[in-house]
């Protein structure tokens, strides 16, 4: 039976397909540099159950088309005879399908003998709305849509054990039981953020795997930097949380299913704070929290994120594959907040490690400089939460 391994989420479209699927990182909890058989089993390798998502997915071959063609011609409408002859279908055929996607949030003008025009569009990251104008080769490409789910982890975790190809993607409106790294949950309101997991085939052993945990946080953060306009208080907090202006607007939990030694598929989740207010974010979470409309001061566009982030995945993830994490260690270390600054480690026993972030290794640990303690010296950190040590508190 295949083992489940905590980590982060991701999309996917075959040539021709117009399906649609949603995801969220995490660290594992104990070390995971052990092999997939090592006798002693972290508490973060646990057996996945025999789940199957219960969304609905939201998707209409014929719709789209008809989508696709309003869009080809923005400002003149689209007489139902051209729309029935191009598709091939009935003239009543085609009202179905647009009255669909006025169902699905978008304006579309028609009068009898007038024809239809594209007014508006709805604020919803369908497979459509995402690939229009994405240019990825094999991210995202299938998309699997769900206006609401628990888990786009859990979606895409079960797609991946049923077979499903590099790339594809899951994305959800809100989640019910979405979850952050160490067990903790994540707020996921819907129709203002992105929560979105990716199944992954990389050719890498267990090994390998736990970098592409740093390299998913390194994708994300560069996503926003290409969205805010200052693209310099964008950073990474170890190994995988993104922050804006030193407040966390991304949490990102990775899990993968191995056989041996070999990697059998990761699950890549992302969770970004675009439109949350931040009024609105639970008290737990204000004081640490932020999002890219609080910081901006306007309304992020969430399918056009979605595009950038997608396609910053593709490129870190494409590095990652061909020259594994020393190839994208230099890039990270830029965005690393609390390189050279005093820090508090705090693993999951309960236990702290104070010391300099001294920098990040080849296989995306962190390094912890403890020279300045009697007998200290530097250390290697697997896992753990991470924080600064304030001048009051040392």
């Amino acid at each position: 039976m295949p083992l489940r391994v905590p980590t982060v989420w991701c999309s996917r479209r075959r040539a021709g397909s117009r399906s649609t699927t949603s995801a969220k990182f995490r660290q594992p909890a104990c070390s995971a540099f052990q092999s997939a058989r090592s006798p002693i089993r972290p508490r973060w390798l646990t057996l996945h159950s025999r789940w199957k998502p219960k969304a609905k997915r939201v998707a209409s071959e014929g719709a789209t088309r008809v989508l696709e063609f309003l869009d080809a011609a923005p400002d003149q409408a689209c007489s139902g005879a051209a729309l029935s002859e191009h598709l091939g279908v009935s003239r009543a055929q085609i009202w179905k399908h647009v009255e669909r996607l006025r169902g699905r949030g978008y304006t579309i003008d028609g009068e009898p003998g007038g024809g239809y025009l594209l007014t508006g569009r709805p604020d919803r990251l369908y497979s459509e709305e995402v690939q229009a104008g994405l240019t990825t080769k094999w991210m995202a490409r299938e998309i699997h849509y769900f206006d609401e789910t628990d888990s786009t982890n859990r979606v895409a975790f079960d797609l991946a054990r049923q077979g499903a190809a590099h790339g594809t993607t899951v994305i959800a409106e809100g989640q019910t039981a979405g979850r952050g790294r160490l067990g903790r949950s994540f707020f996921s309101p819907k129709y203002l953020n992105i929560y979105t997991s990716i199944v992954l085939r990389p050719k890498l052993d267990t090994s390998q795997a736990p970098t592409l945990i740093p390299a998913t946080g390194l994708a994300v953060s560069e996503a926003i930097a290409r969205t805010v306009s200052d693209p310099k208080t964008v950073e990474i907090k170890w190994p995988n949380d993104v922050l804006v202006n030193g407040l966390k607007a991304c949490g990102t939990l990775m899990e993968m299913s191995a056989e041996a030694t070999q990697v059998d598929f990761a699950i890549l989740g992302i969770g970004v704070n675009l439109n949350v207010e931040r009024s609105d974010l639970p008290d737990e979470f204000r004081e640490r929290a932020t999002s890219l409309r609080t910081h901006e001061g306007r309304e992020i566009p969430r399918a056009e994120f979605a595009r950038q982030l997608y396609t910053q995945l593709e490129n870190v993830l494409d590095t990652h594959q061909s020259g594994g994490f020393p190839a994208l260690k230099s890039r990270y270390e830029e965005r690393f907040a609390m390189l050279g600054k005093q820090i508090r480690v705090s693993d999951m026993d309960g236990s702290q490690r104070v010391g300099l972030a001294h920098g990040i290794t080849a296989d995306g640990a962190l390094e912890l400089d403890q020279r300045s303690e009697s007998g200290g010296e530097i250390v290697r950190v697997l896992a753990g939460d991470v924080t600064l040590v304030r001048p009051e508190d040392r």
